[in-house]
């Protein structure tokens, strides 16, 4: 019994199948059916664009057998079985069914769906496993996309060509089929389930699952760490939009750059020399400057008087007046209109007591242009045989002012000039003003002079400073007002 029993192992060891790498499943149940159905044409791997899908690892083990057993060549065997017997655990190849049967697609649970329908498995149609045989082991995957070509040429037909249906049909017709999830064992359908999604054709590939995603978004709201660093970020990027809006924003909340006022522009230093080399020349009868219109011509001699404890002559300030008058013809929107009158116009006025006929052809409209009831401001020097004042005939406002750098007043003065300009208007427009009760004033608040030689450069500031409707702004800067006089004596031109 004991020999029996060995020849017996020894004869089964001998018929063995060499064992695969991987274990066999259970062997199913008899079963009548076929397993297999034969392509289609239209899904011949032979003819389809499409790569057919892989076999599963049970075809590939009973083809290899089947190939293992028409391969052999007839003659005595070494074994006591004969090698084309079949063996309990061999798999055929199925017969060739009678009549075609359509297709399905692999045995794998498919949730799809249009947008507007519900979810339904992928395979409407009978198994090609027999409903008695155990689950075979999932087929490899397709890729993705050979798979979503497959679910779509099986779901949606071919459409016909372009040109033959209109636009909107077409974008009705060609819906595509969007794929939600493929559910497969295990781990690897919840990862196919998490990481691949096709939206209306186009394929969505999800590198990480979304949880994980949703994870890390609501890690990153917790995290101090990250959302200081978020502030910084959120900071630096407003700080450079502000720099770049810095130009626009910065005039509105820093205060502007103050302008050096027109008659505080200093000098230049090319200027600088020119006055120091016109006042500190040798020759003093050199002419510096002629003045056409008023025929008053400028020696070193009579410049000299502009330098520091001199007193001002007649024929400067008479041509600086009449420069006063020519920036105001070149600049009328940026002066008021007024009219100047030289330091001998009151002399002349006052000569033998009043005398009006004596200055009364100094103002003709033929001489001059216009008629004083038309200027804003009229200026009269007064010179006082050693001091220069000023009175203004203020017909903007009606009122007659007296400036005097020492803080004096003249009423005597302003009552005459009120009388001539009375008999002025009548005399040359024919009205008849009541200029007599305008106000009589002398200035207050007035800069003064605190030495004895500046009373004519005061004098000429008021002037200036009046005529360009500004207040009197100035102090004691007499040493740069007499350069900047003599300046634009040379240049014959009042800045």
């Amino acid at each position: 019994m004991g020999a029996l029993t060995d020849s017996r192992k020894r004869l089964t060891a001998d018929h063995r199948l060499p064992i695969p790498s991987f274990p066999p499943p259970s062997p199913p149940p008899p079963s009548k059916r076929p397993k297999l159905a034969p392509f289609p044409s239209s899904l011949d791997p032979s003819t389809s664009a499409s790569p057919p899908p892989n076999p599963t690892p049970q075809i590939i083990h009973a083809a290899a057998a089947a190939a293992a057993s028409t391969s052999n060549t007839p003659g005595p065997s070494s074994s006591s079985t004969p090698a084309s017997s079949p063996l309990p655990n061999r798999r055929r190849l199925p017969p060739p069914p009678p009549f075609k049967r359509p297709i399905h697609g692999p045995q794998r649970v498919l949730r799809a769906f249009r947008f507007d329908g519900p979810a339904r498995p992928h395979s409407a149609g009978p198994s090609w496993s027999s409903p008695s045989s155990p689950p075979a082991p999932p087929p490899r995957s397709l890729g993705l996309e050979q798979y979503v070509e497959l679910v779509n040429s099986i779901s949606h037909p071919a459409p016909p060509t372009p040109n033959a249906i209109p636009d909107a049909a077409r974008e009705k017709e060609a819906v595509p089929l969007e794929v939600v999830a493929i559910e497969e064992d295990g781990d690897e359908r919840k990862q196919q389930d998490d990481e691949e999604e096709v939206v209306r054709g186009s394929v969505v590939v999800r590198r990480v699952p979304l949880y994980k995603e949703l994870y890390e978004a609501s890690s990153r709201k917790r995290d101090a760490k990250l959302k200081t660093l978020e502030f910084e970020v959120r900071l630096a990027e407003e700080g450079r939009l502000g720099l770049e809006r810095l130009a626009e924003v910065l005039p509105q909340i820093s205060p502007k750059k103050e302008e050096v006022p027109e008659p505080f522009v200093p000098l230049t230093d090319e200027d600088e020399e020119i006055v120091r080399e016109a006042l500190h020349g040798r020759n003093s009868r050199e002419r510096l400057a002629v003045h056409e219109p008023s025929n008053i011509v400028i020696t070193r001699e009579i410049l000299q008087c502009l330098n520091n404890q001199e007193w001002l002559n007649d024929e400067v300030i008479n041509l600086y007046l009449d420069l006063l008058k020519e920036r105001e013809l070149r600049q009328p929107s940026k002066f008021l209109r007024c009219h100047f009158f030289n330091t001998f116009f009151y002399k002349k006025l006052i000569s033998g007591g009043y005398d009006y006929k004596a200055v009364r052809r100094w103002t003709t409209k033929r001489k001059l242009g216009y008629s004083l009831i038309e200027c804003d401001k009229i200026f009269v020097p007064i010179h006082k045989e050693v001091h220069w004042c000023l009175a203004v005939i203020n017909i903007k406002d009606k009122k007659f002012q007296y400036l005097d750098s020492l803080g004096s007043m003249d009423m005597k003065v302003l009552r005459i000039l009120a009388r001539y300009f009375v008999d002025e208007v009548k005399d040359k427009s024919g009205q008849q003003i009541d200029a007599l009760s305008w106000k009589q004033e002398g200035v207050k608040n007035l800069p003064l002079q605190e030495n004895g030689w500046d009373c004519g450069m005061f004098m000429l500031k008021y002037i200036d400073f009046y005529s360009r409707n500004m207040d009197l702004i100035f102090g004691q800067h007499m040493r740069y007002f007499r350069k900047r006089t003599a300046k634009e004596i040379l240049n014959l031109r009042a800045e």
